[in-house]
């Protein structure tokens, strides 16, 4: 109240305490506090010819953009900013929500070569073969079951994630060498305690079921119940996802010691510079001593004027880049196109 005592309301010319007031109260939710903050905070600052209308318009602006930079703020926490997107579409039809990230990479090329026996064995054709460049795609979906529960306090989604590994350029009609189907069903929270500088901006609490769809000496499957915790601090985002594999009958189990490679949790950071974002997970490398680990890198970056679409790199390196290859070691190297990514 101090600014309208000391300028006398003459800078804002009709701005009134009354109209001030009026459209704070009209305001509403999340989007609302940030927009009343961003609207006080820019009061000593906007020029003298300004209207409330052109301060609230400027001020929503910064918000969808994600900063107030220009009034001084430090950058919106890239998480948390995901989180406000996925508020604002959630309840819209025909809308699909991305889950992990979608991409497509047209070359992924395996210096580690990958192993025919397998398909060899199913097929019974001793000249079936497998090329070492492949294309490499991911589309991962989420879509909302209840919303707002318990006063707002958590969500309940579920989500399918495709991942294919496509013999492009094989003679052998281009066959899918593998493709991981992944639904999940989990409930999440937004707690946003702070720790050492960071802030817990997402916890999720879920069960997950991944397999290969083939039968006999190809069938790879399991199911794990997961915590999954983020943890973010500007521009950069980390996670932790430990989980806990749901035995199966032993008779039934195609893949009885899958977590001698692929571990019991996973690590991920994420950090975003300008429109590039540069991604790296860690799993069971603390685990089997780095025996049986797994590290993959990726960037995506700009393409042009493209604003939908940006360019991807990726290279993994280790075990269980997908059910087939669990128990192989593989040392790949992709490029290709994004359409969404972790941040």
């Amino acid at each position: 109240m101090s600014v309208f005592r000391e300028k006398g309301l003459k800078r804002y010319g009709s701005i009134t305490m009354a109209g001030l007031a009026s459209s704070f109260i009209l305001l509403q939710g999340v989007q609302a506090t940030e927009l009343q903050d961003c609207m006080t905070k820019s009061l000593n600052i906007v020029k003298d010819s300004m209207t409330i209308g052109e301060l609230r318009s400027q001020c929503e602006k910064q918000i969808d953009e994600g900063s107030y930079e220009e009034y001084g703020e430090e950058p919106k926490a890239l998480v948390r900013e995901r989180l406000r997107e996925d508020e604002k579409h959630v309840l819209e039809p025909f809308t699909l929500m991305a889950h992990k990230p979608n991409y497509a990479i047209a070359a992924s090329y395996n210096t580690s070569s990958y192993h025919p026996d397998l398909y060899q064995e199913a097929y019974k054709d001793s000249s079936f073969n497998l090329d070492d460049v492949e294309a490499k795609f991911q589309i991962s979906l989420k879509i909302p079951l209840l919303v707002g529960i318990w006063d707002g306090t958590f969500d309940i989604y579920a989500a399918y994630t495709n991942r294919s590994f496509w013999q492009l350029y094989n003679e052998n009609s281009a066959p899918f060498r593998e493709t991981n189907h992944e639904p999940e069903v989990w409930v999440q929270f937004h707690p946003n305690w702070e720790f050492l500088g960071f802030t817990n901006a997402w916890n999720s609490f879920g069960v997950v079921h991944q397999s290969n769809g083939q039968g006999g000496v190809l069938s790879r499957s399991w199911n794990r119940v997961y915590g999954w915790f983020t943890f973010e601090r500007g521009n950069l985002a980390m996670s932790v996802k430990p989980w806990y594999r749901l035995q199966e009958d032993v008779d039934n189990d195609d893949n009885p010691d899958i977590t001698d490679y692929l571990g019991h949790f996973e690590l991920s950071a994420s950090y975003k510079l300008g429109d590039h974002v540069f991604s790296v997970m860690s799993r069971n490398n603390l685990e089997s001593g780095f025996k049986r680990g797994a590290i993959e890198l990726s960037w995506s970056f700009p393409l042009g004027n493209w604003p939908y679409l940006k360019g991807y790199a990726q290279y993994f390196t280790g075990y269980g880049e997908s059910l087939i290859d669990y128990n192989q070691y593989v040392n790949t190297v992709g490029v290709g196109i994004s359409l969404t990514d972790w941040l």
